[in-house]
């Protein structure tokens, strides 16, 4: 009787570290699959030719200069927010709050508009919207910070509590401040004296965002890889017991992260009032605070790859809406082509990290 134990027809392992053009070749190929799947789905579906739906998603994103520049605009902000996330995430923390720190920083910025607009120079309510701002951002992601480093509370529940909060808080505000009264809405804050609206750069309303998500990259990942600070994040994201015996004090850099990671959270809040929407709802942040975490952890924490992540999400949200427009189809079918594409993106990480073997069957037992 033959004991041997048989060889599996099909094993993994664990790849060792992967050359960068192969890994870019992998996604690639993951991208090109995903967009014959969707074709497929969308002539089995619909009975619309592929060519023209990917089409349409191409002119919803990029059809005109101000389609352009709104689709760069939106990606700076979901960039930006990704970034401030990751911050966390490299110390595993698991911040779930960005969309609660974002309300609280638009709320800031909100009421130094309303309550000091007309009774100071606009530079200085400007200066007064970018401190509140920052620190109210900050005081939402101090708080579960506290807890965590004091009573090593659950970081995802507790960051997931903070949005409720400051969703009600926004909306307590929003009946306290609204115009005309029983609209339920604040409406365009100072419209006519545009006090608090930040500036336009070189004459764009669109550039702003942009330049600011640019030095906010640039200041992750020096922050991250080259600052004293960063290696302690990283070290304490490695192995808490590890940073203790080195010295490091965790709860101090569990805390001092997750101020910065609310302060750049609550900038965002800054931007959506301040220099594009000039009012306040509790949807301003229109979901970004948790589209920011996929964005964040499809790049592998790496600040450089979030801008091709953000752009694949924005891209294709813009897409859905043009979708949904010329061919009569709700925006739910592009959200259907998003997550298959998203799906693959995702799947490909797999093979990035792992290596497939099939038994060869001439080697199989008789």
């Amino acid at each position: 009787m033959n004991n041997k134990a048989k060889e599996p027809l099909i094993h993994l392992t664990k790849r060792g570290t992967v050359p960068v053009r192969t890994a870019i070749m992998i996604r690639i190929i993951a991208v090109i699959i995903a967009l014959i799947v969707c074709a497929v789905v969308t002539g089995l579906t619909t009975g619309i030719n592929p060519i023209e739906v990917y089409s349409s998603i191409v002119s919803g994103a990029f059809g005109s200069v101000r389609k352009t520049w709104i689709t760069l605009q939106d990606v700076s902000i979901l960039l930006i927010i990704s970034l401030a996330l990751t911050i966390a995430f490299r110390m595993r923390f698991w911040n779930i709050g960005g969309e609660g720190q974002v309300l609280m920083g638009g709320l800031g910025a909100a009421a130094c508009m309303i309550c000091l607009g007309d009774k100071l120079p606009n530079a200085v309510v400007m200066i007064l919207m970018l401190i509140s701002s920052l620190v109210l951002g900050a005081l939402w992601g101090f708080i579960p910070a506290l807890c965590k480093a004091i009573w090593n509370t659950n970081e995802t529940l507790s960051t997931l509590m903070m949005n409720y909060i400051a969703t009600q808080l926004v909306l307590y505000f929003t009946i306290l401040w609204e115009v005309p009264k029983g609209s339920g809405k604040i409406g365009i804050i100072n419209q006519n004296s545009h006090a608090g609206w930040l500036p336009q750069l070189f004459g764009s309303k669109y550039l702003l965002p942009i330049i600011l998500a640019i030095a906010v990259t640039a200041f992750v990942y020096v922050y991250i890889k080259y600052t004293k600070h960063g290696y302690e994040v990283r070290v304490v994201g490695e192995s808490p017991k590890t940073s203790v015996y080195v010295g490091i004090n965790v709860k101090k850099v569990i805390i001092r992260t997750m101020i910065l990671s609310g302060a750049l959270c609550g900038l965002v809040g800054l931007i959506l009032v301040g220099g594009i929407n000039h009012t306040l709802t509790a949807t301003i942040s229109d979901g970004r605070g948790f589209t920011a975490v996929l964005v964040s952890w499809m790049a592998q924490f790496n600040p450089f790859a979030m801008i091709a992540t953000s752009f694949i999400i924005v891209f294709m949200d813009r897409g859905a809406g043009e979708i949904a427009t010329r061919f009569d189809l709700n925006q739910s079918y592009g959200d259907i082509l998003t997550g298959i594409i998203l799906f693959f993106i995702i799947g490909c990480e797999f093979f990035i990290n792992y290596e497939i073997h099939i038994r060869n069957h001439k080697n199989k037992e008789k």
